[in-house]
């Protein structure tokens, strides 16, 4: 079994008086497609953000292969940013810069490569999630399925081994979730790299994850492969993956 890239254990979050985690455990696999699922305010984003380092938990332990994050400055983390990419919710590009310029950002910030060499990563990129030809573009003329995509090649430009999606299929018709789905498991298999996704797209789970983890109100109430969650005897998990209403008293 391949050793984890990722170990949690015990992480705490609290918000004011409202704890958002409590108490997660887990490992995550290096070089697998880790699906994160649960209702909307369950803890899916939070976690993640401390996967990030964005975030730092009361109380527990995150080990990044071997290294304790929780305690470490932004300038401490920066080895290992450059080693995990983010691709946030919303893409997060920079509306001033050109899609060349966005992609162009983090290879200008932690590389040495000349015009040439950037401009021809810089097509690599695009051409991996299917946009060749994009280059002086601005965001506002994409869609957003184009915007999630060159968020998506700027998030891949440095080579990462681990890559976090938050929410990549929010606001994507079922087309653009599929091809966004495509490119998460052909960008995993070109770089050997791990992948969570954060997500409440039950067809992007089905198709992507190896194991998914199931969170409800910040507790972990599930974590195995797809078939074991169908199989599993959860009633809350149940009622959420076939999209029923909630029961008062799922258990």
């Amino acid at each position: 079994m391949p050793e984890p890239i990722y170990s949690i254990r015990d992480i705490v979050k609290s918000y004011g008086s409202k704890q958002v985690i409590n108490g997660l455990t887990f490992d995550i696999r290096r070089g697998e497609c880790f699906v994160i699922l649960g209702r909307s305010g369950s803890g899916k984003s939070v976690t993640l953000r401390l996967l990030d380092g964005l975030e730092k938990p009361d109380r527990g332990s995150i080990l990044f292969d071997g290294t304790e994050i929780t305690g470490l400055s932004d300038r401490e983390l920066l080895p290992i940013r450059q080693r995990v990419a983010m691709l946030f919710q919303g893409g997060a590009l920079f509306d001033s810069m050109t899609v060349f310029e966005n992609i162009a950002f983090p290879l200008r910030e932690h590389t040495t490569l000349g015009t040439a060499e950037l401009a021809a990563k810089v097509a690599h990129q695009l051409a991996l999630v299917g946009l060749s030809g994009v280059e002086d573009r601005l965001p506002a003329a994409l869609s957003g399925g184009m915007k999630k995509r060159v968020a998506l090649a700027r998030s891949l430009a440095l080579d990462p081994e681990v890559v976090l999606f938050d929410e990549p299929t929010t606001g994507l018709d079922p087309m653009t979730s599929a091809t966004i789905a495509r490119l998460i498991q052909s960008s995993q298999k070109s770089l050997s790299s791990t992948a969570v996704v954060v997500t409440h797209d039950l067809a992007l789970a089905q198709t992507v994850s190896d194991r998914l983890a199931f969170l409800d109100q910040g507790n972990l109430r599930f974590i195995g492969t797809w078939q074991e969650a169908l199989d599993s005897n959860d009633r809350l998990l149940t009622a959420f993956l076939a999209g029923r209403e909630e029961q008062e008293n799922a258990a």
